[in-house]
């Protein structure tokens, strides 16, 4: 959700242009480049779920605020939710209107980032973060019996919760966790001593030291509260060591997501300034896990932020460029395949 001072799009033609294979609407055909799913308005961060065995996006909803870009992101001013859904993939988007709007939550100040969905005991429950009276960034959750809302806010945020980029993973045993955290502009790195710190504008520059970590706790049963204090997600190397800060190939920087294939979890992330999606493996939710390498390269743009789910046997990423605006924070939403190995190891995207 953060972007640098300088928008890195120079590849933007050639990328427009060939090379990004994509979903083979007709199985027949040779694969044609995906094309954004939604171009009346710009979205981004792509949150995807099934439900009722139809796809449901909860994604960013970007505008053009005309505030002056930073390292901070303020540029990136969101102020509402739409719901998307789609009955295939290829087929019609349909765009459910408004789902959440920032003048309905209560206790949130500016900017509406990355959300994610669940759905649990017959309520449908919306994630999201955005900065408090206060700018500091916490999550909120809104629920609603349909998928696609109105969502209705809780009073205040969760307890305990903080930073950005919310993702809720329901596991087979019914238990639900949050993951969450982006630094720079989605200040976690202000959190790193439990204390939030202002001071703290980027990274903490301890490049020889183990990195930031994202931060995951399991979701209370009402799904309203974390039953925990949250963790660090740690990611170490093939040789169980952490990685460290400086390592901006493979650490942890933003748009956490969590999926579960044949038994082992599969956490996938942005690494920020270096615009990779990679992602690592465990047998616990809660890791430690194990880097394996990297799930798509940059795409045009700065940010890099996805969902993966399993639908009607294929697995999918959501994901998204700049290819309508060609502007960092104006984006639009697609959609591929994703393919593994026979060992389960995911084949490296390069759109």
């Amino acid at each position: 959700m953060i972007s640098p001072n300088k928008l890195i799009v120079a590849t933007a033609g050639l990328a427009l242009l060939a090379l990004e294979s994509g979903i083979c609407q007709n199985p027949t055909s040779s694969p044609a480049k995906p094309k954004p799913l939604v171009t009346d308005i710009y979205t981004a961060d792509p949150s995807a779920h099934v439900f009722n065995g139809k796809i449901y996006i909860y994604p960013s909803h970007d505008i053009e605020a005309n505030v002056p870009q930073d390292d901070e992101g303020g540029h990136f001013n969101m102020r509402d939710y739409h719901v998307f859904s789609m009955d295939k993939i290829g087929g019609k988007v349909t765009d459910h209107g408004v789902a959440l709007d920032i003048k309905d939550v209560p206790w949130a100040g500016r900017q509406m980032w990355a959300p994610d969905a669940a759905y649990k005991n017959g309520t449908y429950y919306l994630y999201f973060p955005v900065k408090d009276k206060k700018d500091v960034f916490r999550i909120g959750v809104a629920t609603s019996k349909s998928p696609t809302g109105p969502f209705k806010a809780e009073p205040a945020p969760i307890p305990g919760s903080y930073s950005i980029d919310p993702a809720v993973f329901s596991d087979t045993d019914g238990k639900s966790y949050m993951y969450l955290g982006g630094i720079w502009g989605g200040q976690l790195q202000r959190w790193h001593t439990g204390k939030y710190d202002s001071s703290l504008k980027t990274d903490l520059k301890k490049d020889n030291e183990p990195a930031l970590s994202a931060k995951v706790a399991r979701m209370s049963k009402d799904m309203l509260k974390f039953e925990e204090p949250l963790k660090d997600l740690v990611i170490v190397d093939k040789a169980g060591k952490p990685l460290l800060g400086g390592d901006h190939d493979r650490r942890f920087f933003e748009g956490g997501w969590m999926h579960k294939y044949k038994g082992t979890y599969y956490f996938s992330y942005s690494t920020g300034d270096t615009h990779l999606l990679a992602y690592a493996t465990s047998k616990s939710p809660y890791g430690p896990f194990t880097y394996q390498g990297v799930l798509m390269k940059p795409v045009t743009g700065w940010t890099t932020h996805h969902s993966i789910i399993e639908f009607q046997g294929k697995w999918y990423i959501f994901y998204h460029d700049v290819e309508l605006s060609g502007k960092t924070h104006l984006r639009n939403i697609k959609v591929r395949e994703l393919k593994r190995n026979a060992d389960g190891s995911l084949e490296t995207i390069t759109p």
